[in-house]
């Protein structure tokens, strides 16, 4: 990763964040922007930098991303206060200092000039690639058919004519081309030297909400900055929005800058799991240049695609069975330019095709059948699916995955009991040349109830030389626990395991 590019001045800067997703998000903003002054609040971490805002942007564990304008201590109003002295209590320490909104709204503009100007650089690249292949085109059909390429390139000119007439000429002294209230996507973000339109988005928790709902305390804290500012209000298409959080702990003020959520990714077709847990999970993989990682279950191929826009010189493989979600992973893979450094494979993941010790990482969201229906039974085939993904890492590799609650119980008891198994085992085996009593063989029905192999049980009896019978070691656990994190996907929580192969 080269150099963060530089503006030479610090600006303060928060982001939202999933819960669970904040150590992550620190993380990155001290490795990728060289962050300082960082803080964490519920749901959000609190950083400074000097970094361009281009490179801010492409943040890809935050959710949100805002220009901070300042950090408080809580509105406190004693029992007695009245809805009028509340009200302007409430205005009096929202607002503040008036120089410091000012400073801030230019702030932002100039950040919404630097991402607009990045758009258009953008744009006019993609224009002119797509200009040069259609001239490619244009030169084919001229050298096979001219008279007919010409006759079609005069219409589509003609045509573009009659649009540019039809539409309206703009007017000298019509503001709203300047700072009006719907500026496009295509144009730069308006300049705030003149009062911008505005609306509050309020998040009030705590004692405020005895005397203001949050619709109210949006009303109180607008009609502030109106009467202060001179700021005009635009409940539907303003130029800035006021982002207000009121909470027992703190005061939190800030302009969003972008219009879509940073965890909108650009280069996904398809959106499967998260796009910031699914790069949480890369990024826990520790993925190095070279390195062969591996994702069983891939689905529509969210944790490779996330992982492959960090880590260039990576061979990235997908397996799933499901014929839809593969064509869905293709299609994203595709969707992402990313084809030759993916590759998709139909398989199940209790038999991969693939040579022991031959994968440096292996990571995996094992479906939880909410957004895409699956027919594999997790709780009944995780010891087989967990059997092949140790067998093809190699030793000193990287296991992480993604699981329910209620699978990670079963993952946690199925490795304890592999352990505890193996070194009963050792205790207990017998000296050489005094062999103990066969064991009995187990009852069907025994075979078919196991509550952690899910039916799926070793032979617990293998023949030797001299006829006689022993108990067959269980396999010893190669996969050291690393850490337990548990990450909120929405409407359910998920648990994130990492472990390490120590030995094969």
């Amino acid at each position: 990763m080269g150099e963060p590019e530089t503006t030479g001045s610090l600006v303060k800067y928060y982001c939202t964040a999933g819960n669970g997703m904040e150590r992550f998000l620190i993380a990155e903003v001290k490795k990728k922007l060289a962050a300082e002054d960082v803080c964490q609040i519920a749901g959000k971490v609190l950083f400074s930098s000097s970094v361009a805002i281009n490179r801010v942007s492409e943040l890809k564990a935050a959710e949100r991303l805002f220009l901070l304008l300042r950090r408080d201590s809580p509105v406190h109003l004693s029992a007695h206060t009245g809805p009028a002295k509340a009200a302007s209590v409430l205005q009096s320490r929202v607002l503040g200092d008036v120089a410091q909104w000012t400073g801030a709204a230019v702030t932002w503009s100039r950040l919404q000039g630097e991402l607009s100007a990045r758009r258009a650089t953008g744009k006019e690249e993609e224009e002119e690639e797509g200009g040069s292949e259609e001239g490619r085109e244009e030169e084919s059909s001229r050298r096979t058919c001219g008279v007919e390429a010409q006759r079609l390139k005069r219409k589509r000119d003609e045509e573009e004519e009659e649009e540019e007439e039809q539409r309206p000429e703009r007017k000298t002294g019509d503001t709203k081309d300047d700072h009006g209230t719907r500026p496009n996507r295509t144009k730069p973000e308006p300049s705030v030297l003149a009062p911008p339109t505005f609306r509050v988005s309020c998040k009030c928790t705590g004692p405020l909400t005895r005397y203001f709902s949050t619709q109210e305390v949006s009303r109180v804290i607008g009609g502030g900055l109106s009467r202060v500012l001179g700021w005009k209000v635009d409940l539907k298409n303003p130029q800035l929005e006021v982002n207000v959080s009121l909470s027992d702990d703190h005061l939190l003020l800030g302009f969003p800058l972008t219009r879509l959520p940073l965890a909108n990714r650009s280069y996904m077709k398809t959106t499967g799991l998260r796009s910031t847990v699914a790069w949480a999970l890369a990024s826990m993989a520790h993925i190095q240049p070279g390195s062969r990682v591996l994702d069983p279950m891939c689905g529509v191929g969210s944790v490779l695609i996330e992982a492959a826009q960090e880590h260039e010189a990576v061979c990235f493989l997908g397996v799933d069975n499901d014929d839809g979600q593969l064509q869905r992973a293709n299609e994203n893979v595709a969707f992402a330019e990313l084809p030759h450094r993916i590759q998709l494979l139909k398989a199940s993941s209790m038999m991969l095709p693939l040579h022991s010790s031959s994968v440096d990482a292996v990571v995996c969201d094992l479906p939880f059948g909410r957004k895409f229906s699956t027919k594999t039974n997790m709780a009944a085939n995780l010891p087989l699916i967990l059997a092949e993904m140790e067998r093809v890492l190699r030793v000193g590799g990287t296991l992480v995955l993604l699981l329910t609650p209620q699978l990670s119980c079963l993952l946690k008891r199925l490795l304890a009991q592999r352990d505890a198994g193996a070194t009963c085992n050792q205790e207990a085996e017998p000296p050489t040349g005094k062999p103990r009593r066969p064991s009995p063989p187990p009852s069907s029905t025994e075979q078919q109830t196991d509550p952690i192999l899910g039916g799926v049980k070793p032979p617990r009896t293998q023949e030797t030389d001299s006829g006689l019978q022993y108990g067959a070691p269980p396999p010893r656990c190669s996969m050291e626990h690393q850490e337990t994190l548990r990450v909120s996907l929405g409407a359910i929580d998920g648990l994130i395991h990492k472990y390490v192969k120590t030995d094969s």
